[in-house]
């Protein structure tokens, strides 16, 4: 994209921010735009565009045919120079600076030894490191999970029978 295209994508998205909207997508044979800002609801129109000015710009905005070549690992964020969206307010972590329990493998999370039995832990039993907090069931072999961390379990993230995935957090240790 050539520095003059780049500054009418520019332009255009900071119409389609004052103008409110939240979703945008134009295509054409040699391209395609397809815009959301974050934090918006996507609306067809927002009230008072002028539908001229914009199908003025879409008309004066000439792009190359050449296809834009991004790499990967460094993709472009044409918002980047918005002003940040106001956070909405949120309570504070209660979980902030516990260990989490991650599943070493994909499962079936199960809390207890056998559908009778006692759960192994539940949220504020204390723990030392190696003691058993739960079984993932994968390809019909019980995998015990322990503690790789001594405290007190003050959340458990999934319920007995739900599948877990590699990586998923289990328990957080506080």
């Amino acid at each position: 994209m050539e520095g003059k295209d780049l500054q009418e994508l520019r332009e255009l998205v900071e119409f389609l921010k004052a103008s409110g909207i939240a979703e945008f997508e134009m295509e054409r044979p040699d391209l395609k735009v397809g815009l959301r800002f974050a934090g918006e609801t996507p609306a067809a129109a927002a009230p008072g565009v002028d539908m001229a000015q914009m199908a003025a710009l879409l008309a004066a905005a000439k792009v190359s045919s050449a296809p834009l070549a991004v790499p990967a690992a460094a993709p472009v964020n044409l918002a980047a120079s918005a002003e940040p969206a106001a956070a909405p307010a949120t309570e504070a972590d209660p979980h902030a600076g516990a260990h989490v329990v991650k599943s070493p493998i994909v499962g079936t999370f199960y809390d207890a030894p056998s559908p009778d039995a006692d759960p192994f832990v539940q949220v504020g039993d204390k723990v030392s490191v190696g003691k058993v907090l739960c079984i993932v069931e994968a390809m019909k072999l019980m995998n015990e999970i322990e503690s790789d961390a001594a405290g007190e379990i003050v959340k458990v993230f999934v319920k007995p029978g739900q599948p877990v995935e590699y990586g998923q957090a289990l328990f957080a240790v506080k």
